[in-house]
């Protein structure tokens, strides 16, 4: 329930790639910014080492576009990182895909994954039906493993380009995430 620090964000990255680590799943975000350079450069060391990162885009309902949340894969209103995926939360319900509370935004948000009623493990061996962006970032963090698995050649950014272009598209979504769809 703390926030981390820039610093912390970027050593754990490196720590990740530097120990053999190929994705990254990162469920965490805050309002501010205390190191963008530090950030931005570990998410860079893991793009030179084919290390793909997915992250959860937060849970503020808001339109992260307009109200950042870090760390921040844009800059100048263009993704720095070509193997990064910012993962927004959906529903089961097709008339009401975007989950309530996952934030969204057209340059920010990559695509949404499974976000509600996810049956988890939970502190001192539960399991609880959870919610967040915190679940959907993990699920196509799982997907991605699972393609990459079957494709082992591949680089981080034809994996990323995988999943982006293979979502199932879907209206309520094209104005508010990159490409428009949910995790295939």
């Amino acid at each position: 329930d703390g926030d981390e620090r820039d610093t912390d964000i970027a050593n754990g990255i490196r720590y990740a790639v530097d120990n053999g680590a190929k994705i990254l799943n990162m469920s965490f975000g805050k309002s501010y910014d205390d190191n963008h350079k530090i950030v931005v450069d570990a998410f860079k060391y893991a793009e030179s080492k084919n290390v793909l990162i997915v992250k959860a885009a937060g849970n503020d309902n808001m339109d992260v576009d307009v109200n950042v949340k870090y760390p921040l894969t844009l800059i100048n209103d263009k993704q720095y990182s070509p193997t990064t995926i910012t993962v927004g939360a959906n529903t089961r319900f097709s008339d009401n895909l975007r989950a309530r509370f996952s934030n969204w935004g057209k340059k920010s948000v990559d695509v949404f994954g499974p976000g509600t009623e996810i049956y988890a493990t939970f502190p001192d061996g539960k399991y609880k039906f959870l919610q967040g962006t915190s679940m959907a970032s993990p699920a196509v963090a799982g997907v991605a493993a699972l393609v990459w698995s079957h494709y082992p050649k591949l680089k981080a950014s034809d994996i990323k380009t995988i999943l982006m272009e293979s979502v199932n598209k879907n209206e309520q979504l094209k104005d508010i995430s990159v490409f428009g769809g949910v995790v295939d």
